[in-house]
């Protein structure tokens, strides 16, 4: 009777677990495609676009569960650079969110994986929402093979007092303050 007992109790214990590991979430990232595909229970819930690591920073691959998860995170490591609703999976790698939006779609971060900001706050919610536990992260595919981007500098307009105009190459990032021009009205004389 005992025996039967326990029997019963073994595979009600297995049957519960079971359906615990069901419940999971699992955020499969295509290097190739520049996309993430998030699953909850198995269907597919969400698709978006990412950025990975681009020439010389690249993003590992592999199978990985969340390690911590931050709300707001800064990176020691590129100038304390914000990393809104990070999950880290490996190390110092993460998914998080990214201000430069503009770029997902390529490879453009160190190594990251970066999502658009409401992106990340949904991944992260339904990150604690399920558990740590209970999420996968899986990356693959190859990065796309793009030319590495060299920075442009930029350019601006100056213009000068007969109204002619002239592009020049400005070598520092910040350009300097222009100056005001005032118009007089009246005879010079």
């Amino acid at each position: 009777m005992r025996f039967k007992f326990l029997c019963a109790a073994i595979i009600a214990a297995s049957s519960l677990w079971s359906t615990v590991a069901q419940a999971k979430v699992v955020a499969r990232v295509n290097l190739g495609s520049q996309t993430m595909n998030v699953y909850v229970d198995g269907s597919l819930r969400h698709s978006w676009r990412i950025s990975s690591g681009k020439a010389g920073y690249n993003t590992p691959r592999g199978n990985y569960g969340p390690t911590r998860l931050h709300r707001m995170h800064y990176s020691r490591k590129y100038n304390n650079a914000p990393m809104p609703h990070s999950i880290f999976f490996r190390g110092g790698y993460a998914i998080h969110g990214t201000g430069h939006v503009g770029a997902l779609g390529r490879p453009a971060s160190h190594g990251c994986v970066r999502l658009s900001p409401g992106h990340a706050a949904q991944l992260f919610s339904l990150v604690k929402a399920h558990g740590a536990r209970n999420t996968r992260i899986s990356i693959g595919g190859r990065a796309p093979q793009v030319a590495s981007y060299r920075r442009r500098a930029k350019t601006r307009t100056v213009y000068r007092k007969k109204s002619s105009r002239r592009s020049v190459r400005v070598v520092k990032r910040r350009a300097p303050a222009r100056k005001k021009w005032t118009h007089t009205f009246g005879i010079d004389g």
